[in-house]
């Protein structure tokens, strides 16, 4: 795969579940996509994507928005994939790049309902102006050495995460309201095959059995520094702070209550929700 289309299946695998459940909601949405526009796949996946869920919900609007500069095939793939779009979806292709995204959602109209970016940029910016709308995500794409969680919070995404690729120079992050998307997109990220860096910086592979103890390690240092934590917290910490989804933190949380490294409020019981997790100080 070409180190620049590294977040072009998870993003699409997560555009497949966001559509329906944003529609929901909304009966109307925007999808924007801001990047170099060399690959016209990315952009004609996402059209036709779109267009399969238009025609399975009716009454809805969907609107996608290409900011790109990208080569004569763009428009012409675009054109063919518009050719079979139900009259409730709109595509507008815009030259330009990503840091147009404020004024081009203004132009469609995309406040007020669920806006999914995906962004090869990370400039504030562009970020904030893909926080603004209401159940706003977005999909960003930037080096390895890019501080994307911290860009994504700062932009006003009220949860975000971000993996490090281990055989591309890429960043992968992500910006949501909702706990479910965030653990969904982890589930993408994963479904992909790619390679991450887990908390000790090593290669992490969804191929392989996944190794909880470097997350479990993790886990507990969290314990330690801010004290007990309920089992959706420490869920949430593993999907925001590491490559690690939501799962893998029940598996490492079980094996720290197995070493007598932690303990449990209720001791019985299904670990889950609101069980307490407490770290237990050695030699106590």
């Amino acid at each position: 795969m070409p180190t620049k289309a590294v977040g072009h299946a998870p993003f699409l695998r997560h555009l497949d579940r966001w559509l329906p459940a944003a529609l929901r909601r909304a009966r109307r949405a925007t999808v924007a996509l801001g990047y170099d526009g060399s690959d016209p796949n990315l952009a004609e996946q996402t059209v036709r994507l779109t267009g399969e869920h238009a025609a399975r919900l009716r009454g809805c609007r969907l609107t996608v928005l290409v900011l790109a500069e990208g080569t004569e095939e763009l428009p012409a793939r675009l054109g063919a994939a518009e050719a079979g779009l139900p009259a409730e979806v709109a595509v507008h292709l815009m030259p330009g790049p990503p840091a147009r995204l404020p004024v081009a959602l203004r132009a469609a109209g995309a406040a007020g309902a669920p806006v999914l970016s995906y962004l090869e940029a990370d400039d504030p910016v562009t970020l904030t102006a893909a926080a603004t709308g209401r159940g706003a995500e977005a999909f960003v794409v930037a080096a390895a050495t890019a501080a994307l969680r911290a860009g994504l919070i700062d932009a006003g995404f009220a949860l975000a995460t971000e993996v490090e690729l281990v055989d591309a120079d890429r960043r992968l992050g992500f910006g949501t309201g909702s706990d479910r998307s965030l653990e969904e997109l982890k589930e993408a990220l994963w479904a992909g095959g790619l390679r991450f860096r887990d908390p000790d910086g090593e290669p992490l592979s969804p191929a392989l059995p996944v190794d909880p103890a470097p997350l479990g390690r993790a886990l507990l240092a969290e314990l330690t520094r801010h004290g007990p934590r309920t089992v959706t917290e420490l869920r949430r910490y593993a999907v925001t702070e590491t490559a690690y989804r939501a799962v893998d933190a029940v598996r490492a949380l079980d094996d720290l209550l197995d070493t007598g490294q932690v303990a449990r409020t209720p001791p019985d019981g299904r670990l889950g929700g609101d069980v307490l997790v407490t770290p237990v100080r050695s030699g106590a």
